[in-house]
């Protein structure tokens, strides 16, 4: 059976543009020189610092082209293969950015976004972001749902996490981006001769978001893909003072006590997602790299030349794989059709410490049966998550994420006035302008 390549990369960027120089080299690790996937997807947590986040627009342009410019630096390690951007979209510092090998931009035939809220009053400091694509393969459409995450910090914050998760099920509507905008993207990596040819259904028809029609994250034939900084932890309360001894370093001897998947029997999200409590209906490749966070400023100073002998651990944190991709195995109706359909993972892994974060990114490759998800039968029933979401959807979610996202631009305009250098100078400009009117009108109300 044929598959269809997609290329998932985790990213916290700790609020730094990053280097794509550096990042390039990474982004297609573990993958054979003559398999450029079809799609790529990019996650990127706190992608920049609050003002810049929380006002959007114009603000995030550097930060996205850095990842942009990455990508298009990296596919240069394929032989003829260049990636084209079909959608960035953020909810606050949580972003999303979707590539599409170039020969196949005629396949994407429609795009949905969805985004929400989970930090301090449903504003995007923490929160997920997602985006669903119809992918042509022959006759039919492939259909990918992506949600790009952050989730609450701290160790001991486990139960706000799996809230989160819920908040996020209940929040994530997806509605149809703009027409205009994926047809323009498209039709500038068509041949001039087919930029008028609008006989191909290229998207599905999308108007006015407020009417359009929307429907949730569990979709009975869309596979799932969450990744992100999920934050869970190996331990529900800080390290003490002397713990930092026990932090794992390289060694290849797993019952060495700092082998690290010593750790890995304390994670979090394992033992939430056995009991049901979290990333419902979701599985994850093996893990057989070490945690992701957090690392020390030592360690990120020397990341781009060291060469990884020790690791230097930030002593007030333990050791975590905060850093996830999980997705969704097929639905069993569709097993039962074709006993011989199967998702196959590859690569899952951390990528080396950049020294622009203390998170390391990770990335997966998935070979997805290049065939449609079948409808279920109506009466159809059972335990995946397509059929029994594990979460009713909030009626209010639009109403919700309008209110936080002026709380947001609030923010933001404090945070952009008082914390960036060239907000600061538009405030002093204006104090000095406002001080400089009054001495004026001063002088001019005792000459008069």
């Amino acid at each position: 059976m044929e598959h269809v390549a997609v290329r998932i990369l985790t990213f916290n960027c700790a609020r730094e543009l990053v280097k794509p120089e550096v990042f390039a080299r990474h982004i297609f690790d573990t993958l054979p020189p003559s398999l450029p996937p079809e799609i790529l997807i990019i996650s990127l947590q706190e992608i920049a610092p609050i003002a810049y986040s929380f006002l959007g627009g114009s603000f995030l342009i550097p930060y996205f082209d850095r990842v942009r410019h990455s990508v298009n630096i990296a596919a240069a390690s394929f032989d003829n293969a260049s990636y084209y951007n079909i959608n960035t979209s953020n909810v606050g510092m949580t972003a999303i950015s979707a590539f599409v090998r170039q020969d196949k931009t005629q396949d994407i035939r429609w795009i949905e976004s969805a985004g929400v809220g989970v930090g301090v009053y449903g504003m995007g400091n923490k929160g997920a972001v997602a985006l669903r694509l119809g992918y042509a393969v022959g006759d039919e459409e492939l259909e990918l749902s992506i949600i790009a995450g952050h989730l609450a910090p701290m160790e001991n914050a486990l139960s706000r996490r799996n809230e989160d998760w819920a908040n996020i099920c209940r929040g994530l509507v997806f509605t149809p981006v703009s027409e205009g905008v994926v047809r323009s993207l498209t039709a500038q990596r068509r041949s001039p001769t087919d930029v008028g040819d609008d006989n191909a259904p290229l998207l599905r028809k999308a108007t006015d978001n407020s009417t359009a029609p929307s429907s949730g994250l569990f979709n009975p034939r869309s596979h799932i893909i969450l990744a992100g900084d999920l934050n869970y932890r190996t331990s529900r309360i800080k390290p003490s003072p002397t713990d930092y001894h026990l932090f794992p370093q390289p060694c290849k001897d797993q019952t060495n006590p700092r082998h690290y998947l010593n750790l890995l029997k304390e994670d979090q999200l394992l033992r939430e997602m056995k009991a049901q409590r979290t990333c419902h209906g979701l599985g994850e490749a093996p893990i057989d790299f070490p945690p992701t966070y957090k690392y020390s400023d030592k360690q990120r100073a020397v990341a781009e030349k060291d060469d990884g002998l020790m690791w230097d651990w930030a002593k007030h944190r333990w050791p975590s794989w905060c850093d996830r991709i999980l997705y969704t195995d097929l639905p069993f109706w569709m097993k039962a059709a074709d006993s011989s359909a199967s998702i196959k993972a590859h690569g899952y892994t951390a990528l080396p410490l950049m020294s622009t974060s203390d998170h390391r990114p990770v990335a997966l490759s998935l070979s997805i049966p290049a065939k449609a998800i079948p409808t279920p039968d109506s009466d159809l029933s059972g335990d995946d998550v397509r059929l029994s979401p594990p979460f009713e959807l909030d009626e209010d979610w639009r109403s919700k994420r309008a209110a936080a996202r002026r709380k947001e631009l609030v923010i933001g305009t404090f945070a952009y006035l008082g914390l960036t250098w060239e907000g600061s100078s538009i405030l002093l400009a204006s104090v000095i302008g406002i001080l400089g009117g009054w001495w004026a009108i001063s002088i001019l109300l005792e000459v008069s």
